[in-house]
């Protein structure tokens, strides 16, 4: 389809990488990408760490420079979509006008979870998701500030670090029994709550938020589930994201936890794609089940997936998911997909900023969470993205003392030379 139309929906990671994609595959049909924002589209993990700090400024945030889309022939559009029509291989825009489609990329993203309890709707009270989202705290996180954090995700704690280290008083109220308790092991949470401890972060567990208190609508207190009110000059929260999917469903496509697509990142129509944070999708990794990742790195490869295709590839998508986040001067890496019950053998850390978790099904390595040790990672995402014979160190050889990674892989290696 060299010569086709193809409409991206959506100019985030997902939707920016699969025009580039396009273009670095040799397609030469026109590409046109919707942005549902205005300006140009950037990236969103830095908000919450790098852009807060000032570390990161407004333009290196940028996906792409201003002069890229008109060199890569990508036609770039800040409006909304709001219809899909099918039959006649066209969308709607809000603007009015519609856009011819040969084929249709829908990378619509996911929108935060709203906090559902009264008062949220009041100034201060910040769902962190946006780069409007972040402007908006920027000038009001320092010294003496009263700020409650609702979650304990990768979200909330990055900003609970910054917030910290900018001298704000914090106080992280989360329902589940440990940080980051669906995503990391319970050596990794112990291990990252300490560390927010030690920044002077007040963490609470089995705790929630049922009313924001304020005044001349502005938040000034928070109401716990156990009915006690803390003072909160800022409430910002991060509770987990939906799928953006009404589209998908208004045009009759299939949506289960998210777009649903076959292992080619196709919907239920041949001549609509999907990928990113608003897809669920078939993984090798989670023993073939239908799952829902939302990271920069599924985004991109499934985007680039998915460009492949459109230029005359046909594997299916089988990316091994790796995750990040960055909290304080800690930088928190998870190569494969682990289970809340799988096993864990942490290895002895060589120095005390940094950690290494093996994680087990079955005996089988699924998953590796490393802190500071980005050597460790990219052997873990070596060992997990390769065949069913090479499938990682078994957890007995993992205990034995003085194990490492490296010098397991190295043997294998040696190994496989003969």
């Amino acid at each position: 389809m060299n010569q086709s139309a193809v409409v991206i929906i959506g100019a985030g990671q997902a939707g920016c990488q699969a025009a580039a994609s396009l273009r670095q595959g040799g397609f030469e049909g026109s590409i046109t990408l919707v942005n549902g924002e205005p300006g140009l589209p950037y990236q969103r993990p830095p908000l919450s760490k790098g852009y807060l700090l000032g570390k990161v400024d407004a333009a290196k945030l940028l996906l792409r420079r201003d002069h890229w889309y008109p060199k890569q022939r990508v036609d770039l559009i800040s409006d909304q979509v709001v219809a899909i029509d099918r039959a006649g291989h066209q969308v709607q825009l809000a603007g009015g006008p519609t856009l011819a489609y040969d084929h249709l990329i829908l990378a619509t993203g996911s929108r935060n979870r709203e906090l559902p309890v009264p008062g949220a709707e009041l100034g201060g009270v910040i769902g962190m998701r946006t780069q409007a989202d972040a402007d908006a705290l920027a000038g009001r996180v320092g010294d003496g500030v009263e700020v409650v954090v609702v979650g304990a995700g990768f979200i909330g704690l990055e900003f609970a670090a910054v917030a910290a280290a900018l001298g704000a008083s914090v106080h992280v109220l989360e329902q589940a029994d440990r940080p980051m308790a669906r995503a990391v092991s319970a050596a990794t949470s112990d291990f990252f709550r300490q560390a927010h401890e030690d920044w002077g972060v007040r963490l609470e567990f089995g705790r929630g938020v049922i009313g924001i208190g304020g005044d001349n609508g502005v938040a000034t207190s928070a109401t716990l589930t156990d009915a006690r009110i803390v003072p909160a000059d800022l409430v910002v929260y991060g509770i987990g994201v939906v799928p953006e999917t009404t589209l998908a469903e208004r045009a009759g496509l299939g949506v289960d936890n998210g777009i649903r697509v076959d292992e080619q990142l196709l919907t239920d129509d041949p001549d609509i794609s999907a990928i990113g944070d608003a897809v669920s999708f078939p993984s090798a990794y989670a023993g073939g089940r239908m799952i829902r990742l939302e990271c920069v790195q599924n985004a991109a490869d499934q985007a680039r997936h998915v460009a492949a295709r459109l230029t005359g590839a046909s594997a299916a998508y089988d990316a091994l998911p790796w995750f990040w986040s960055d909290q304080g001067d800690l930088k928190l890496q998870i190569a494969g997909l682990a289970d809340t019950d799988d096993d864990s053998v942490e290895l002895v850390s060589p120095e005390p900023r940094q950690r290494t978790v093996l994680r087990y099904r079955a005996d089988r390595l699924v998953a590796v969470e490393t802190v500071n040790r980005p050597g460790d990672h990219m052997l873990a995402r070596r060992i997990l993205a390769g065949s069913a014979s090479s499938a990682g160190p078994t957890s007995a050889e993992a205990t034995v003392a003085g194990f490492d990674l490296k010098t397991w892989h190295e043997a294998q290696d040696l190994v496989a030379a003969g």
